[in-house]
């Protein structure tokens, strides 16, 4: 086992991989940019390095500069996390030939099915199912009408070296295909470096189940089970649970089977996440494999009992891992993003200071967060604050902890996805299973919008606000916290903390 490892990472990911390290008797070193300087994995970590400004490129993405500083403190490994250098096949490399250990898959696995093109082809050869389509990239609009006919309308444009939904068209019709094409090619430019785009048949009304696997060096690589990611906002999961209500332990075993095959073909070692399709009659298809720890990876962890970021750890020292079986999952798992962003408002992001954070707790609740009160928001990185995650013997009873849990959940000074969330567990659909990767979209007005309350929670809400607002008084300063907790899920006071009554006036007359 290492004496000494540096996270490259920041936020929520990079405390998560600090305990790991703190269990494992493993120092600990944060590395962080000017905005970072005083954020809870820099205090938490046993050293801490600045490695440059606010903007990422110039910071977290500086991989030449994060080496130099893991040689001088004595880090025997780097742990990229999620995001940021996680996926870079040259970085991985790069540490490697600095003398160091990458906490993750071998630079080839990750060349290997970084390109989305590469990675359906090696799927291919390895008997994997991949949705029909091309696996090279187009050369123009007329070569990708002429494999739309051949698979029928519609069809999907996607970045080789794309995610997140970026570089991704669906084209409906012929007509649409030369300035989807285009478009397609102009943002994965942009966004990868790489213009580089392939066309598959569209599945329409599918789930995105993803199936985690871990591999040694010692040749073991099992599936540890699905995850479900099918609630999703423009290809961005906001919601993930494990098991999946559609998955059978039949169809688990063979997306297991699938998913190890398809590792394996890649030389894989460590974490890895293979995502597919899986259609209304239980087919599914191979999407692509995501070579590092996944944003998602903590229901898995409840549900098996195992902890993925420690294995992650121990199997780059060496280890071999202790079982060679699937795991059966037990009980339910679910996860909520928390963002910095407003649902009401377009999802647009928000920022300032968290002036007031209350965490829930209580049997079975799990907070993964990367925030504290006093925490400034901005727009440098991902909007993404935490991960509340949940875990119950089923899932209805999952559903009704997670909803105890966003009620608990207090966060003062910025607009959240909490009160989103709240609407999403409220939802039948939801409630029912009955989801699919475009459910979210088809729903988002009427869930994204809060509903204007009926008299008896009005009438709740008020009176919540004003017993805060006499506690003010009485202490002589000012808190919203009182009606942020006390008021019913759909009313404005708990989405804002009291913020909404007082832009609607109702509270001026209390002052």
């Amino acid at each position: 086992m290492f004496t000494k490892l540096l996270v490259a990472n920041r936020g929520e990911i990079a405390l998560r991989i600090i305990r790991a390290c703190q269990e494992l008797g493993v120092r600990s070193v944060a590395v962080y940019s000017d905005a970072d300087a005083q954020a809870p994995h820099v205090r938490e970590a046993d050293e801490a390095v600045r490695i440059g400004p606010a903007p990422s490129s110039e910071s977290y993405l500086k991989g030449d500069v994060i080496i130099e500083v893991a040689k001088r403190v004595g880090a025997q490994a780097i742990h990229p996390g999620y995001g940021f250098l996680s996926e870079r096949e040259w970085f991985a490399r790069a540490v490697r030939e600095a003398g160091l250990v990458w906490v993750g898959p071998p630079a080839e696995a990750i060349a290997a099915m970084g390109s989305k093109t590469a990675a359906r082809t090696l799927a291919i050869s390895a008997g994997v199912p991949v949705v029909p389509g091309t696996a090279q990239g187009l050369t123009d609009a007329a070569e990708a009408r002429t494999v739309a006919a051949k698979y029928g309308y519609p069809v999907l444009l996607k970045a080789a070296a794309g995610g997140g939904g970026k570089g991704m068209r669906i084209v409906r019709a012929d007509g649409e295909m030369a300035a989807a094409l285009d478009s397609a090619r102009s943002e994965a430019r942009k966004s990868f470096g790489d213009d580089a785009v392939y066309v598959e048949k569209y599945i329409e009304g599918p789930r995105h189940v993803e199936i985690q696997v871990l591999a040694d060096s010692h040749g073991n690589c099992i599936s540890l089970g699905e995850r479900e990611c099918s609630v999703q906002r423009r290809h961005q999961k906001m919601i993930e649970e494990a098991p999946s209500v559609a998955v059978t332990p039949e169809l688990r075993k063979r997306m297991g089977d699938v998913a190890v095959a398809a590792a394996k073909a890649a030389g894989y070692v460590n974490a890895g996440t293979c995502e597919f399709l899986l259609d209304r009659d239980g087919n599914f298809y191979f999407l692509e494999m995501n070579t590092r720890i996944q944003v998602e990876h903590p229901v898995t962890e409840l549900v098996t009992g195992l902890d993925l970021v420690q294995w992650q750890i121990r199997i780059a020292s060496g280890e071999k891992l202790p079982f060679t079986e699937p795991l059966v999952p037990r009980g339910w798992a679910i996860e909520c993003r928390i963002t910095s962003e407003d649902p009401a408002n377009g999802f647009l992001p928000s920022t300032g200071r968290i002036e007031h954070l209350h965490l829930p707790s209580g049997p079975g609740v799990r907070w993964d967060g990367g925030i504290e009160a006093g925490s400034e928001v901005g727009l440098f990185y991902d909007p993404m604050l935490a991960k509340l995650i949940v875990h119950a013997a089923t899932r209805e009873q999952a559903i009704a902890r997670m909803h105890r849990a966003l009620l608990e959940l207090t966060i003062d000074g910025i607009e959240t996805s909490r009160e989103f969330h709240l609407r999403v567990m409220e939802h039948p659909d939801w409630q029912s299973g009955n989801i699919s990767i475009q459910w979210l979209e088809q729903h988002l007005d009427a869930i994204a919008t809060p509903q204007p309350p009926d008299d008896a929670v009005l009438a709740a809400a008020v009176a919540a606000a004003l017993i805060a607002e006499r506690d003010r008084s009485a202490r002589g300063g000012v808190s919203t916290t009182a009606a942020s907790s006390a008021a019913p899920s759909s009313s404005p006071a708990a989405a804002t903390g009291g913020d909404a009554w007082r832009r609607a006036g109702l509270l001026d007359g209390l002052r």
